[in-house]
């Protein structure tokens, strides 16, 4: 129509159509192209890969054979080659090449990882920096910390990094095993090869190749209809 001015939304919708096509062209696959958003600065290489569901925003760069989706958020991030990343959030990081994240994670400011490691479902990470081979594979937080190589981060661990003032740092060397559902109350550091028994809560510095334990002691008493049996013998 003469005189017509597209709307904003058309002015996007056209652009963003531009865009995967480029991308496509250049040998990038798109498996839904209407599901799949890509803001103009974006940088994808050829041989990457992106599911339906997938937002690439600001100054993002995904490498050669990453694939990323379905579902995912990721904003002025690295991503270098042959990572997978599913269902998750990307925040101002840095993926290195061949880890996996997801699904249902989410990387925070500041957070690098990698390579040839493992962020796994339900992990949330913020100013971390996890060196090659680290798994860290269900339900925990790691904020302001260091991990060394091949570290196991066991499910429900939290490094607690704040304390009400301040963020403090955590330090976990290479080699070391966390053990489920355990709790590093920052300033702390966990030595290489060192082992912390799930469901601790450490408070001190670990040295390398020890076992901590910082749990109470289990303690057995009777209950239900036997236990009150017993109670009135005593009488």
């Amino acid at each position: 129509m003469a005189g017509h001015d597209p709307t904003r939304s058309e002015i996007s919708l056209e652009q963003r159509r531009r865009i995967i096509e480029a991308l496509s062209t250049a040998g990038v696959e798109i498996v839904d192209p209407d599901r799949t958003y890509v803001d103009p600065q974006v940088q994808v290489s050829p041989g990457a890969c992106l599911f339906p569901g997938t937002h690439l925003r600001g100054q993002t760069v995904i490498g050669r054979g990453a694939r990323v989706g379905p579902d995912c958020w990721v904003e002025d991030s690295v991503i270098e080659p042959d990572c997978v990343i599913r269902y998750s959030v990307i925040e101002s990081s840095t993926i290195r090449e061949r880890s996996t994240v997801g699904p249902y994670a989410h990387l925070r400011p500041g957070s690098d990882v990698g390579p040839d490691a493992r962020v796994g479902n339900f992990v949330e990470i913020k100013n971390a920096q996890l060196a090659r081979g680290v798994k860290a594979g269900h339900l925990s937080y790691l904020g302001d910390v260091e991990i060394g190589e091949a570290a196991n981060i066991g499910a429900g661990t939290i490094t607690c990094n704040y304390d009400g003032k301040d963020k403090k740092r955590t330090s976990i060397g290479a080699g070391a095993f966390i053990g489920s559902h355990s709790a590093l109350i920052a300033p702390v550091t966990v030595g290489e090869n060192a082992y912390i028994a799930a469901g601790s809560t450490i408070t001190e510095d670990v040295p390398p190749e020890c076992l901590a334990f910082g749990r109470a002691r289990q303690v057995n008493k009777r209950s239900g209809p036997s236990a009150k049996e017993d109670e009135s013998d005593d009488q």
